[in-house]
């Protein structure tokens, strides 16, 4: 198995019911820390989960860093792999992640296999969280708090610090949420999915 596979086959198992959903969104390749890092999926509704994907091809090499972009952006964050990387995923993953293990048939059908549910992130990072946001969308947030000293003028940096100051964290989750889904210009994920519905 290969990422991409393993990708397709869990968009059409286990992620149709977001894709199919008004109030959520579904990405693949969600830029973190100004894209330092990226999560192989991420959904967008109530909550922000993010999936990484380490087939037996791939190398665990980074998942250190991944474990902490993931875990200062996401409610939620699921590693999917094989067997081959089973034990070592777990010795590496903060208990509160979650972990899927897949299986090919002998007539190449993948299953997914939930070994460990996620659990709520506790420590999120505000300005990480920020970061998801574009300039012009952290302009808006503030200026509709009455935030209007020359924000365009601002490097973005010292704009995601701002409003990670002047929001609650809860308020701050929900408003990076409703503009992730509100975006226009996302790549469609188009054939990842074509058996849905």
């Amino acid at each position: 198995m290969n990422d991409e596979l393993i990708r397709r086959s869990f968009h059409r198992q286990v992620l149709w019911r977001y894709q199919t959903s008004a109030d959520a969104l579904v990405l693949n390749e969600l830029g973190l820390w100004h894209g330092k890092c990226r999560a192989d999926i991420a959904v967008v509704n109530g909550s922000l989960t993010g999936y990484e994907i380490k087939s037996d091809q791939d190398s665990l090499e980074r998942l250190g860093e991944q474990v902490r972009a993931y875990s200062a952006v996401f409610d939620r964050a699921v590693v999917i792999t094989e067997k081959k990387h089973r034990e070592r995923v777990r010795s590496l993953l903060p208990k509160w992640w979650g972990i899927v293990i897949c299986h090919q048939g002998r007539r190449g059908g993948i299953r997914f296999e939930t070994l460990r549910k996620s659990q709520w992130n506790k420590r999120v990072e505000p300005v990480a969280i920020a970061q998801l946001l574009w300039k012009p969308e952290v302009i808006a947030i503030l200026e509709s708090l009455g935030e209007l000293s020359n924000l365009t003028r601002q490097r973005r940096s010292v704009l995601y610090e701002r409003l990670a100051e002047m929001v609650e964290l809860a308020e701050l989750r929900h408003r990076v949420r409703e503009c992730l889904k509100q975006r226009k210009s996302w790549r469609r994920l188009g054939p990842l999915f074509p058996s849905v519905g």
